[in-house]
Formats: structure tokens, C-alpha cells, sequence
């Protein structure tokens, strides 16, 4: 089904959404509206026949077996490799490892390259809009190593504080841990300066993509970051697959994460000896038929092409923004649409967002409501919750207006 992406003249959103088979559901006669793609994509067809077939025609172990099947699924799990390191650009496959999400890919950072290189007093910097998965890592990394935690809080607009950034860089800090976008206000950072002034005060950058990498252009060598994560399963890829990029210097002089099979050279009694990259973080079988569908989706992606992807998406938002303030009481977070990525955040008047989010459901329309993994977030701003609509390239404007007409049908339940 790339193919059919490479071949739309235009952004063509209703022939995108065909080839998406979860998309084609009715309830009720209402089509389904899907505003969830900031937890997870849905899935092309190529992605699920890859897989399928993954698991009919060529279904073996990889990196063991020398016969056809074995050779084959290798193959093409490797070939996968190859396409996510084209597409984020870095400079060799060994820069790419292949995990299970972005918080296998984070965690892994925090152990190997946290625990060699973290001790008692460094200062370890976090912002306050960061997923759960950028946050309790280093919280634990600080409880073992003695480090100090620091935060970049948040200004009312959803940015991150000039003033804290300052402050903390004085305290030439061992590591900063930022979102490319944020999951809740969609703020999106400036990665490449805030990666140049933090390296210049001595600091590693890791970096959150995972709600960039599906929705715009992520260049690795341009950001100039050490680690990036992201995970396949918001990107219409399938769960159970993500990345982790890291500068190959440091990721050779990190000790392994994980022990077991598929990650040794060699293994006798009295020791062990560690295979080359990127074999030595991947321990254990893989998820292949993951993999082989985080290649396809790679390929999807790739065909639509990531410029036109943040284009649509842009336009949609803005767009969003406006018919969104229509509703009365309805309070939007985060900046304005030329500095937003595709998650909206709103509260509507008193009502629970989880009791919003069902009302928006009887409409065959599907959010997200909670605290989306960001907590702190939740606390800068006293909420305990918002409902997030977040849009991807099956959404348009047809689904701007579903949605709005179902929020001031939601006012009237409610006698507002």
C-alpha cells in the first residue's frame, strides 16, 4: 500500500484513509472518527500483510539459523534496520537499536550510559512537559548514582522557561532528557539549540521523539543529539517495535543493558565477550514480525513524505484551533498553531474529560482522557486531567467539524 501513497498527487486524506482497514468501522451508520493517534497510530494494510506474511511464508528465528527461512527473515528484519536509520538519517545502522518502545529505548540509556557515567552530585535536567517514560528513569538513575534532578518548567503558553533553561545551565549539568513534541500541550522544542547549549555546558542530550518522529521530518545529524527514542506503534507501525539512536562513540563505550543470547561474541566459564553493535543492546529474539512492519511503515511514511505529512498536519490544527474556540467554555493548552504539533489538549467547562471523552464516544468519535502519562504537567496547570483529540494523516476537516458538533451536543447534556 505504499505504493498507492507514492502515487497521490495531493495530500488526499480520503484515499490515505482507505487504506487504513480499522478506519472503514461504522457505529450506529457514523463513521469512525479516530483522535488518538498521540497513544497510537492505526495500521496501513501493507503493515499488516507484511506481517501476516512474516508469519505464513517465512516465520524463523534471525541472526542463527543458515538456512532459507532463517536467512530470509534476517534479511528482511535487517533490511528494516536499514530503512529507520535513512529515515532519521544517522550515519550507520549500528547507530540504530532495535528495542521494544521508546521506553525500553529510555531506560536503556538510563541504565547502561547513566550507570557508568552519572555519580553522586551531577545534575540530571528534565522538563516539566515530559512523558512518564522521561521521567521515572532518571528518577531512579538519581536514587542509585546520588545524582540531583533539576526541571525546565513550563510558561503558561506551554514553552519551556528561557529564565529556567539559564538557571540550570549554570549548574553544568551531566544530562538533559527533553521532548522533541510534547504529548499534551504538543509544544514542539527547539532541539538543535537547546542540544548546542547543552552540549557546550558539558551535557549529553537525550531526546523524546516519539511524537515527532510520526509526524515530522527527524534528522538525528541535524539535531546533533547523542540518544533519540521513538516507538513504532505511533507511526503506523505495529506495538512491541521502537528505536534507539545514539552517537556510536558513546553507544561503544556503554556496557550492555540486557544479558542473554544474540548479544555475545563469545561465552566461556570465566567470562564473556560482547558482540559489536548494534547487536550488543539487542539481547534475546527479537520481535521480528515487528520489525518487518516498522520497515513497512517506514517505507509508508517515506512514500507520503514527511515534509507534506507536517504540512497537512499543520493546516489541520490551525484549522482546529479555530472551530475549537466556538465551543463555550472550552479551554485549549499549549501555544499557538504554528508552534504545535498534532495533539490538541482541552478541558470543556466542569466536566470530567473522562466523561467527555464517553459522551464523544456515542458519536463514534475516539480521544484521549487522563493525565496522558504527564503528571507533572496535569500539576503546572491544577487539572487533574484534559481530553486530547490528536490528529494524524487520515484526519481532516470533516473530523474538525464531528468533533465540534459533538462537544456542544456534550453542553447540552450537561445544561451548560
Amino acid at each position: 500500500m505504499a505504493t498507492v501513497a507514492a502515487e497521490h498527487t495531493a495530500f488526499d486524506v480520503s484515499a490515505i484513509r482507505a487504506e487504513f482497514p480499522l478506519l472503514q468501522q461504522e457505529t450506529d451508520g457514523k463513521r469512525l472518527v479516530y483522535l488518538d493517534s498521540g497513544a497510537t497510530s492505526q495500521k496501513p494494510a501493507a503493515v499488516i500483510e507484511a506481517m501476516d506474511e512474516y508469519y505464513r511464508t517465512y516465520n524463523a528465528n534471525v541472526h542463527r539459523g543458515v538456512y532459507k527461512l532463517s536467512e530470509e527473515a534476517t534479511a528482511r528484519y535487517e533490511e528494516s534496520r536499514i530503512k529507520v536509520q535513512r529515515f532519521i538519517n544517522a550515519r550507520s545502522g549500528k547507530e540504530v537499536i532495535l528495542t521494544a518502545n521508546a521506553t525500553a529505548a529510555l531506560n536503556l540509556v538510563a541504565y547502561s550510559w547513566g550507570r557508568a557515567n552519572v555519580r553522586e552530585g551531577d545534575v540530571v535536567v528534565f522538563t516539566e512537559m515530559e512523558h512518564h517514560s522521561n521521567i521515572v528513569p532518571w528518577q531512579i538513575l538519581a536514587q542509585f548514582t546520588g545524582a540531583r534532578l533539576e526541571f525546565i518548567h513550563v510558561d503558561d503558553q506551554g514553552y519551556l522557561r528561557e529564565d529556567d533553561i539559564a538557571r540550570v545551565l549554570e549548574l553544568r549539568p551531566k544530562l538533559l532528557a527533553v521532548t522533541a513534541v510534547s504529548n499534551v500541550l504538543g509544544t514542539i522544542n527547539p532541539i538543535r539549540e537547546l542540544t548546542t547549549r547543552f552540549h557546550e555546558a558539558g551535557a549529553v542530550v537525550v531526546v523524546d521523539a516519539s511524537q515527532a518522529a510520526p509526524h515530522m521530518p527527524v534528522d538525528v545529524r541535524e539535531w546533533d543529539s547523542d540518544f533519540v527514542a521513538f516507538t513504532g506503534h505511533k507511526m503506523c507501525g505495529p506495538t512491541g517495535i521502537g528505536v534507539l539512536y545514539g552517537k556510536r562513540e558513546l553507544l561503544d563505550a556503554m556496557p550492555p543493558f540486557l544479558g542473554g543470547g544474540d548479544m555475545i561474541r563469545e561465552v566461556h566459564l570465566d567470562g564473556t565477550r560482547y558482540a559489536a553493535l548494534p547487536y550488543k543492546f539487542e539481547a534475546g529474539t527479537p520481535n521480528i514480525s515487528g520489525g518487518v512492519g516498522l520497515g513497512v511503515a517506514v517505507d509508508y511514511l517515506t512514500a507520503l513524505g514527511m515534509d507534506r505529512v507536517r504540512e497537512h498536519e499543520r493546516e489541520l490544527v490551525g484549522y482546529a484551533m479555530e472551530r475549537l474556540v466556538e465551543v463555550p467554555d472550552l479551554r485549549l493548552y499549549g501555544p499557538p498553531g504554528e508552534h504545535h504539533g498534532a495533539a490538541l489538549s482541552f478541558t470543556l467547562a466542569d466536566i470530567h474529560p473522562h466523561d467527555l471523552a464517553h459522551i464523544l464516544d456515542r458519536e463514534n468519535i475516539a480521544v484521549r482522557a487522563g493525565h496522558h502519562c504527564a503528571q507533572p504537567l496535569m500539576d503546572r496547570y491544577d487539572i487533574p486531567a484534559t481530553t486530547r483529540a490528536s490528529f494524524y494523516i487520515y484526519n481532516d476537516r470533516e473530523d474538525v467539524d464531528t468533533l465540534v458538533t459533538a462537544l456542544h451536543k456534550a453542553r447540552q447534556i450537561f445544561q451548560l
